[in-house]
């Protein structure tokens, strides 16, 4: 993943057709949105095929690549998480649900105002967006993504969240200035992890 325009193309057919399986698979329309994230992530995977092939830059697979990664990911991840979570114990998932909300309009707002450039960076690609409040935003986003799923009330949505916690642990220390783009790799990956629960589930 991330090593070239030929790995993410391939590893991102593979998600997204995995993807796909989970969306049909899928009883609960509740469900659909968390099924259809490996989709979501494996898409997301071929457009940066595309910002590869384009050497970087401020184009359009650039733009789209950011607009899923920064402002979509941090709503669909905790609303996904809500919409399965029984009526009971749906509470613990405001403030993740809250914090994407701010992060994602935060986010949104810096896309809308400032172009997004993408590096490439040797094997990895670092996507530079002028971000104010920096810190905050990511741990925003962090606390909307992956704390949603380590609070989830199914098991194997909390261990979703607990590898994808590892693996944004893992690239901030190994790629810090092209942590997005190794991490939303990282996640889609990991993502797979809900083809086993709607396989469970249905």
């Amino acid at each position: 993943m991330c090593w070239n325009a030929t790995a993410d193309l391939a590893a991102g057919t593979v998600i997204a057709t995995v993807g796909a399986v989970c969306v049909v698979r899928a009883r609960n329309p509740r469900e659909l949105p968390l099924a259809a994230l490996p989709l979501l992530l494996g898409a997301h995977q071929v457009v940066e095929a595309a910002v590869w092939e384009a050497g970087g830059g401020s184009g359009p697979a650039t733009l789209a690549w950011a607009v899923i990664a920064l402002p979509l990911l941090p709503v669909w991840v905790p609303f996904g998480v809500l919409l399965v979570t029984p009526p009971g114990r749906r509470a613990r998932l405001a403030v993740p649900v809250a914090a994407g909300l701010a992060t994602a309009a935060a986010l949104a707002y810096r896309l809308a105002d400032g172009p997004v450039t993408a590096h490439i960076r040797g094997r990895t690609i670092g996507y530079v967006l002028d971000l104010p409040y920096a810190p905050l935003l990511i741990g925003g986003y962090l606390l909307a993504t992956v704390g949603a799923l380590l609070l989830a009330a199914d098991r194997a949505l909390r261990l979703l969240g607990a590898v994808i916690a590892a693996g944004a642990a893992l690239c901030v220390l190994l790629w810090r200035t092209e942590f997005v783009s190794t991490w939303c790799a990282f996640a889609a990956v990991a993502s797979l992890i809900l083809l086993a629960r709607i396989r469970r589930t249905a």
